[in-house]
């Protein structure tokens, strides 16, 4: 049984695109009754949780700064997230949300001020053990800017942002889903 990143065992996900459905850019979620988990999103994150991985999830929330969202509806939409995972036997060890503009913090990716308080939190984690999945040339520019592994997920073509492709050719390995990315590179294939 050959795993493609037998060392990992931090996992940072993106929320929107990669857990959770995106919506059109230039839209936010904040009603966490609306939020819309991704087909495999639960079994990916609860076969993660039973081989042993932290589950991280690192997320941009420019809405906030726009006043579209508030912190405590960001929250919400986190609670909702971790109960409706739990039904799957899932769950996320951690939240990290930057609720900044462009431009006004190191937080905020392709910065790496998630991932640093993330660090921080898990001292534990290195660099070697951990990887990072998202859906954005932000995402995939954090994890090299960090120096850590990514994936990144091509998801659905009409809510990808501009530099996917980039973002596929700056990625350590490309895939369609969190699940077919779990399946096919972080968990042990059966004979």
């Amino acid at each position: 049984m050959t795993v493609a990143f037998p060392q990992i065992r931090y996992v940072f996900l993106d929320r929107d695109g990669v857990i959770i459905r995106k919506l059109p850019e230039g839209e936010y979620l904040s009603d966490r009754d609306e939020m819309q988990l991704l087909s495999g999103a639960e079994s990916a994150i609860a076969s993660l949780n039973r081989a042993g991985r932290r589950v991280i999830v690192v997320s941009n929330q420019r809405g906030i700064a726009l006043g579209r969202v508030t912190r405590e509806g960001v929250e919400a939409i986190h609670a909702r997230l971790q109960d409706r995972l739990a039904l799957s036997h899932g769950h996320i060890d951690a939240f990290y949300y930057c609720p900044h503009d462009k431009g006004e913090c190191d937080c905020r990716k392709p910065g790496t001020g998630l991932l640093l308080q993330a660090f921080r939190d898990f001292p534990e984690a290195s660099k070697e053990t951990s990887l990072l999945i998202g859906d954005s040339l932000s995402d995939i520019e954090a994890a090299r800017n960090f120096g850590i592994p990514s994936i990144f997920i091509e998801g659905d073509p009409s809510t990808q942002k501009d530099g996917a492709e980039k973002a596929a050719s700056l990625a350590t390995r490309v895939s369609l889903s969190l699940l077919t990315a779990v399946e096919s590179y972080l968990l042990p294939k059966p004979h």
